[in-house]
């Protein structure tokens, strides 16, 4: 059964806020409304059968401070109390978690509220800009993340508040445009008929373009895992480098639709754990092309800037300042908000 409850002004402290990816799910501890975030470390998700087991190697164990409540961000559609994670085998039950560590209330984000939630308050330490354009103050944003999966979410702007808005644009269609994309999309993996954004621009789908460039090319050999492709192309491999090139103008064309969708003028962001690693690709000049190249709306393309986010946790941070001022966001909770005493009342 679904339970709701509203975010209290203040959610009890101590509260803890999580990240919670495919590979990965990273905790801290805010003990106060004007206390620092504490990092409580990451556990992967392979390593505990559940949530809650990771909540206690991460925070209980630690000797970090028990929490009353937590804010959580998953890499999946929040939807019933039962969530099942979509690159990953936990189903995380709200009522489950109240019950086994005693918490007062748990509210449930998508992972990519979280980092759009994250958006206003970075600086540009935290930010490695890729060609040109200026962001507009208080002015939609956009952020995609390729990682595990593939991420997306708008963070829009509207009568004061900031509004973060979860979806699935991950799983978009992503078709050839070139002649050399034409040549090589026959040979990539279809899943389901279709081929999806997330098919390419993911950590498997590095892997999944470069076995396809060799089967287009008659090369008759392998790369094992994601990591093997950048470092390849940084060591001279023509294969290698012509994946980066065509993981770096497909990542391009799909944040350059998402801006126009949502005339993101505030900034598209590039978020999760492949950008950062593979920023010399990015500014090379691939991605900027394709994420320009909407005629006829270059104009409007070339002043949206572009950032590749270098923060170590923008999630987290985007979960702690919602959590300490509510009233600055709007944040749909219907049936991902639930209280202690509403299970209770229900069980």
């Amino acid at each position: 059964m679904l339970h709701t409850a509203p975010l209290t002004r203040t959610l009890p402290y101590p509260v803890l806020v999580a990240d919670i990816g495919g590979t990965n799910a990273r905790f801290a501890l805010i003990e106060g409304p004007n206390s620092a975030t504490i990092l409580c470390g990451q556990e992967s998700t392979n390593a505990h059968a559940t949530i809650q087991d990771a909540i206690r190697a991460a925070v209980l164990d630690a000797g970090h401070a028990a929490p009353r409540s937590a804010v959580l961000a998953v890499a999946a559609p929040v939807s019933g109390d039962k969530i099942a994670l979509t690159n990953a085998s936990w189903v995380i039950e709200p009522p489950a978690l109240i019950a086994e560590l005693g918490l007062e209330q748990v509210v449930i984000l998508n992972d990519f509220e979280a980092q759009g939630l994250a958006l206003p308050s970075l600086t540009s330490m935290d930010l490695d800009q890729i060609g040109g354009g200026e962001a507009k103050s208080n002015t939609t944003k956009f952020v995609v993340g390729p990682g595990t999966g593939l991420g997306a979410g708008a963070l829009i702007r509207s009568c004061g508040k900031w509004i973060p808005v979860p979806g699935e644009g991950g799983h978009v269609e992503l078709g050839p445009l070139s002649p050399e994309e034409y040549r090589i999309w026959p040979f990539i993996e279809r899943i389901g008929g279709r081929i999806g954004a997330e098919q390419i621009l993911c950590g498997a789908g590095l892997v999944r373009m470069a076995k396809a460039v060799l089967q287009a090319d008659r090369v008759d050999r392998t790369f094992e895992k994601p990591s093997d492709v950048p470092m390849a192309a940084e060591d001279g491999d023509e294969v290698a480098q012509k994946v980066m090139r065509l993981f770096c103008s497909a990542l391009g064309r799909v944040a350059g639709d998402f801006a126009l969708t949502n005339l993101a003028v505030g900034g598209v962001y590039l978020a999760g754990g492949i950008a950062p690693k593979i920023s010399r690709w990015l500014h090379e000049g691939e991605f900027r092309a394709a994420f320009e190249a909407k005629a006829p709306h270059e104009t409007i393309m070339r002043s949206i800037p572009t950032y590749i986010i270098t923060h170590s946790s923008p999630a987290l941070e985007g979960l702690a300042a919602y959590t300490r001022a509510p009233e600055d966001y709007l944040v749909e909770l219907t049936g991902r908000s639930w209280h202690r005493e509403s299970v209770k009342s229900s069980a």
